[in-house]
């Protein structure tokens, strides 16, 4: 009979090094760090990646070609291939009592030195057939011990050559033994209601279950945990913020706010009045607030930071607005300025192309209270940009700005209400877990509801139809965009870093090379040779601008004047025009080779065109049939809601990586799916939001394991922060 664990030894032993697991060397636990596996927490937090289903095994025989499967044979014949210089194939037969099945594996020639002939393997993936013969490409395998095949699950983890799957689940076994009195730092009220199963029993059954529903439940209970300590977190986080000396209790029904009012040519929508009255609601009072305004590109998030600057004004403050690009802050003082000129509201526009003397001029008026509002980009959090009273902060497309940024712009006043905006709409499951302390509006509603925009998606061959439909837009006077992935010739070499670069060759975001004939894909358009060959095929007629992020600044202003005023016609781009760029007689854009482009990032930028009473059109050329490339490009034709192409983009990408850099404490978020854990975000918020309002400091005594949790999840956070 085993003897009573010691359930504070066992839970200490969690944020032990993983060298105090059994089995774990320090050449192994090197290895690890690979993985970021530091603790033993972190080992038992390496979750399976998949699970090959032991229980329904297939024979070779009964593999239905176009069907997944799952298929224990042995190994007959390993044949390392290499049909071209950098294609490395190992080709490895298997064979059971019924049948004989080929097995390809791309880019992996190490796997020719360990699999051998005798071996069984389990291999799981969509059979296919050729030369006679059942067929797998880059399947899921494991190696099979004795005992393996027994009806049960197998867990896949993550791995590499020198550290192969079965090895590191021998350690994550060996880690849930030596844990496995481990106490739970969930108060038993909160798992009683959500009907949740203790950790340890999570922890064990994600990595050793036996059934898909014990699966189902320890993930539940491990998403719960993961998503309650981050909002915990941030909820805590903007509670420290809002406690800080000095926030002003802004007026926000002043003389600038009327004046404002009366002098806007439009109507507000209903969404854009609700975002308004929402923003009044926290600058009202005197806590520092954060506001986040989500909206779909076109929207009219901006005129929600004028009436907030408008306040700002009326209660003896000043306000910063910051936007990533020179172009977008350029638009901002055109379009604001003009506002702010009506009601009174003294502005000034500072970026890195700012003159010396023009840029001195400017902080001395800023610093002297000489200015209400001063719009810019990064060079805003230049140490000498010293405001005389910030108390209203915007921060435009806030998700291309790090963390440390952010807060150096709120450092710039004692206690400043900031104001948050996104063109990426993402839904409110995703707003909870990223901006848990952050109260939001959602603008929908379009102001040009009375204009189309469709989108086409053509093969390259048929790129003439995207041609023709531009030209009779030129010749109605209208405008148009034609974007490329490149500037010019993309490098010899690059790594790619998964995001779509001007400068750079692009990443590949749906590349699976699963056959020779991926690899042969065209050559991407470059916005330089693409502007000389339109321009003298095309649209011979017109006049035909470029624009790219490695022209000068002068350079760059001077196309895009050009473009706004008419003087060009044809704007061939990069995607420096994805934010902000504002030409109402655009209708039409043709985005080359579309498929290098990520899916929010096409919404983006087709946000260009449609932009006012006139009705648009874009073009999505491309040449891949891969069938992820093609779904995208789909989504695209089928809607213009950035909501849904939102929604549909998290099912592909998941939570992060949506909203481009990481937010602070995401990277704690390893099994969170944001469509599918909805319900289990609501609890979280619910259950965090209840326990920080009966102990707001987590220093009761029955929320000591929880604050120990935090705070072990989110040191580094913390250090940054201070906390």
């Amino acid at each position: 009979m085993d003897k009573p664990r010691d359930r504070v030894a066992d839970t200490l032993l969690l944020d032990s090094s993983v060298t105090a697991v059994k089995g774990v060397t320090a050449a192994r636990a090197k290895v690890l760090e690979k993985f970021h596996i530091r603790t033993v927490k972190d080992l038992l937090a390496h979750f399976p990646r998949r699970y090959i289903d032991l229980s329904h095994i297939c024979t070779i025989a009964d593999a239905q070609i176009g069907t997944t499967c799952t298929i224990a044979a042995e190994v007959h014949e390993v044949k390392l291939k290499r049909p071209r210089p950098r294609l490395p194939i190992v080709e490895v037969t298997l064979i059971d009592d019924t049948g004989v099945l080929v097995v390809s594996f791309f880019h992996m020639p190490w796997l020719a030195r360990r699999l051998k002939p005798g071996m069984r393997l389990a291999v799981s993936g969509k059979i296919g057939f050729a030369l006679g013969f059942k067929k797998l490409s880059n399947p899921y395998f494991e190696q099979l011990a004795e005992g393996d095949v027994e009806g049960r699950l197998l867990a896949v983890h993550p791995a590499t050559e020198k550290l192969q799957a079965g090895h590191i689940r021998r350690l994550v076994f060996a880690a849930l033994d030596q844990t496995r009195g481990m106490l739970d730092p969930v108060p038993a009220h909160l798992r009683a209601r959500r009907h949740l199963i203790s950790r340890g029993a999570a922890f064990d059954s994600i990595h050793r279950s036996h059934t898909t529903l014990e699966v189902a439940a320890a993930r539940t209970r491990l998403v719960y945990d993961e998503l309650l300590l981050l909002q915990l977190f941030l909820m805590r986080k903007g509670r420290e913020r809002a406690r800080l000396a000095g926030a002003r209790a802004h007026t926000t029904d002043g003389a600038s706010v009327r004046a404002l009012t009366e002098a806007l040519p439009f109507t507000l929508t209903d969404d854009q009045r609700g975002a308004v009255r929402d923003l009044f609601d926290q600058m009202r009072q005197d806590v520092a607030a954060d506001h986040m305004v989500l909206g779909d590109v076109g929207s009219g998030k901006t005129i929600v930071a004028a009436f907030g600057v408008a306040a700002a004004k009326d209660s003896g403050g000043q306000a910063m607005v910051m936007a990533p690009t020179e172009i977008l802050a350029e638009q901002h003082d055109a379009t604001l300025g003009t506002l702010f000129d009506a009601s009174g509201i003294r502005h000034a526009l500072l970026t890195g192309s700012t003159l010396p003397p023009d840029r001195a001029r400017i902080l001395e008026a800023f610093a002297q209270g000489e200015l209400d509002v001063l719009i810019g980009t990064h060079a805003l959090i230049e140490d000498d940009v010293i405001p005389c009273d910030l108390t209203f902060a915007v921060i435009d497309e806030q998700q291309r700005f790090g963390v440390d940024q952010r807060a150096r712009l709120l450092a710039k006043g004692r206690a400043p209400d900031a104001l948050y905006m996104t063109a990426t709409p993402i839904p409110r499951s995703l707003a909870l877990t990223l901006f848990g302390s952050l109260s939001h509006s959602y603008i929908r509603q379009k102001p040009h509801a009375t204009s189309k925009r469709e989108t086409f998606a053509f093969d390259k061959s048929k790129r003439g139809v995207a041609y023709d439909a531009a030209r009779a837009a030129l010749a109605r006077g209208e405008q148009v965009y034609v974007v490329c992935p490149l500037v010019g010739d993309p490098p010899a070499t690059r790594e790619d870093d998964g995001r779509v670069h001007e400068d750079d060759e692009p990443y590949h975001p749906d590349v699976q090379i699963e056959t020779e004939d991926d690899l042969d894909r065209a050559d991407a358009a470059s916005a330089t040779k693409e502007a000389k060959r339109l321009a003298r095929t095309v649209f011979l007629d017109n006049e035909v601008g470029l624009l790219h992020g490695r022209m000068p600044a002068e350079e760059k202003r001077r196309a895009m004047e050009d473009f706004a005023a008419g003087r060009t016609q044809v704007l061939v781009t990069t995607t420096v025009v994805e934010v902000g760029v504002d030409v109402p007689k655009a209708t039409v854009m043709i985005v080359e080779d579309a498929d290098r482009f990520g899916l929010s990032q096409l919404h983006q930028l087709r946000g260009r065109v449609g932009r006012s009473d006139l009705d648009a059109q874009v073009y999505l050329i491309s040449s891949s049939k891969l069938p992820p490339a093609v779904k995208r490009l789909e989504a695209l034709v089928e809607s213009d809601d950035g909501f849904k192409i939102a929604e549909y983009d998290l099912s592909l990408r998941r939570e992060g990586d949506i909203l481009g850099n990481k937010q602070a404490g995401t990277s704690s978020l390893k099994l969170v799916n944001i469509m599918t854990d909805a319900d289990i975000i609501e609890w979280s918020h619910e259950d965090a939001g209840a326990i920080l309002r009966a102990d707001p400091d987590l220093s009761s005594p029955a929320h000591a394991a929880l604050a120990r949790e935090v705070r072990m999840t989110f040191s580094e956070q913390m250090q940054v922060s201070g906390g």
